[in-house]
């Protein structure tokens, strides 16, 4: 029988009305809710045109599935700013898909980038939870995060079902406590270089898993970009990608061990847009950022020396990307500002 959270621990009842909704928001619960709004309003968007070329049953749900919660947390969202006076964000509109283009991607191609947004939306939404105060806000990203782990489940079950992903490494089970005793435990270029460790091992299977999906996704971006200094940053983009999955599988490989695979296969040849290029761009920038913060969860539980070298040049280059990602959004006056403080100068 499954333990409920209440079984375990021992409620505590306190009503404050520091908690209540009759609290202005902080600026912790105006920057999260804005962020969230402004992302899924891009996803409603991509995911509406993805509805239009998919076949198979279980992947349009899963489409569906997704679409609905983004305009279900876009609806909540709607209902905080109303009440608080705070001006809407513009994100993204029909403006910004052409649902009439032709398919740019296989539809087994949207359960992985389904999988690639979700563990996006779920990093932003988590980190939300211990940082926002309001009793409702609370209740909301909790929400968010409830809803966005069953709809992982549901895209991983797919996934499995359908063979498209490969299973994990699987690695000896301990025969006992160990416990590190040589400083050498810390090498990767030269002398005794222990294999990877489960944690190290995670990381560069979920940055495969991520940056196979970035690559497929910025590929058909790339092909059907109309501003040349932005095609010319999807390039350079795609590069860095390619790069990026060719080192992290090197070290798995190295060690025999499965990686995920590329999934460019599942990009068709059209070059007509169904995507304008300005959420093209804002959602590459985006997501290049979010890598940031995967890169940083990798470093914090590495503990060779090749592996740090090899994610700090990354996020060196992750940085210079989204950099010259957001100077063309705001030349292009595309960049919404989040609220900000005051300007006492």
């Amino acid at each position: 029988m499954d333990l409920q959270p209440m079984d375990v621990m021992k409620p505590i009842l306190l009503s404050t009305p520091e908690l209540d909704e009759s609290q202005p928001l902080t600026s912790l619960e105006m920057g999260k809710l804005w962020a969230t709004y402004t992302g899924n309003s891009m996803s409603s968007q991509i995911l509406s045109y993805f509805l239009q070329h998919c076949e198979d049953e279980y992947i349009k749900t899963l489409l569906k599935n997704g679409l609905a919660l983004s305009k279900d947390f876009m609806k909540r969202i709607e209902t905080f700013f109303t009440r608080e006076k705070f001006p809407l964000p513009v994100g993204f509109t029909k403006e910004d898909i052409n649902l009439a283009a032709p398919r740019l991607y296989e539809d087994t191609f949207y359960v992985h980038y389904l999988k690639y947004a979700a563990k996006a939306g779920m990093s932003l939404y988590a980190v939300a939870i211990p940082l926002v105060m309001r009793k409702d806000i609370r209740a909301f990203f909790v929400y968010a995060n409830q809803c966005t782990t069953i709809f992982l489940y549901q895209i991983n079950n797919v996934l499995v079902e359908k063979k498209l992903i490969s299973k994990p490494p699987i690695i000896p089970t301990p025969n006992g406590v160990d416990f590190i005793d040589k400083q050498d435990y810390l090498n990767g270029f030269v002398g005794d270089i222990r294999p990877l460790h489960a944690l190290e091992i995670t990381h560069l299977y979920d940055n495969i898993e991520n940056n196979a999906t970035s690559k497929a996704l910025l590929l058909g971006f790339y092909q059907t970009a109309k501003d040349q200094k932005i095609k010319a940053l999807f390039k350079r983009g795609l590069d860095m990608t390619d790069k990026a999955v060719k080192q992290y599988i090197e070290k798995l490989h190295i060690e025999n061990l499965p990686t995920p695979s590329y999934i460019d296969h599942l990009v068709t040849t059209s070059t007509f847009p169904p995507f304008s290029d300005k959420i093209m761009l804002f959602h590459k920038v985006d997501m290049f950022s979010m890598k940031i913060r995967s890169y940083g969860n990798s470093l914090a539980v590495n503990g060779r020396r090749d592996l740090t070298m090899l994610y700090g040049r990354t996020l060196i280059k992750l940085g210079l990307f989204v950099e010259d990602g957001a100077n063309i959004l705001i030349d292009k006056g595309w960049m919404e500002s989040p609220p900000k403080a005051f300007d006492r100068s």
